[in-house]
């Protein structure tokens, strides 16, 4: 049975940083691309961050150079570092774990799906 448990979520001031991250289990975690999806109070899920099984890595534009993904293979954990963030970055921040190898941007290229945590950013 696969999991995916994220942590680290929180409440931060505007220009501030917070980090979250999943750890994952019940699959071998180095052979898929795994994904950061966010959702906003009354909006669609949206895609946030991805990172294929080689470590190439793909980012919605609103995030670009200021959140990094990364991965660690030996503690089947991947991560999302997030700077300079912003009130617009509040929701809840979903980890996903790839069909594939691939890191996609689409939810259905995502087999499993982690609980959510909470990131709020105060103006």
């Amino acid at each position: 049975q696969v999991q995916l448990v994220e942590s680290g979520g929180g409440l931060v001031q505007a220009g501030g940083s917070l980090s979250v991250s999943c750890a994952a289990s019940g699959r071998t975690f180095s052979s898929y691309a795994m994904g950061w999806f966010r959702q906003a109070p009354g909006k669609e899920r949206e895609f946030v961050a991805a990172i294929s099984w080689s470590s190439g890595t793909l980012y919605v534009d609103s995030v670009k150079g200021r959140f990094t993904i990364s991965r660690d293979n030996a503690k089947n954990t991947v991560y999302l570092q997030m700077n300079s963030l912003k009130p617009e970055d509040t929701g809840v921040y979903y980890c996903a774990s790839g069909r594939t190898h691939i890191a996609t941007r689409t939810p259905s290229d995502y087999a499993y799906w982690g609980q959510g945590t909470q990131v709020t950013v105060s103006s």
